[in-house]
């Protein structure tokens, strides 16, 4: 014969199990130091900066 199982405390264990899943998933998707931040803010700058560099004078 089977244990008698709470079916809500079930319920909340498995869905809070998932919740943490996602959770990790996410952590790993989204997650970014602040290093890796800056050094993406450097290189977008740098890259505005050389392409304002390139740009002919406006003859009008």
């Amino acid at each position: 014969m089977g244990d008698i199982v709470n079916l809500n405390r079930f319920r909340k264990t498995r869905d809070r199990a998932e919740r943490q899943r996602l959770a990790e998933e996410n952590r790993v998707r989204f997650g970014r130091t602040k290093a890796e931040k800056a050094r993406d803010d450097q290189a977008k700058e740098r890259g505005a900066r050389d392409l304002a560099g390139k740009k002919l004078d406006d003859p009008a």
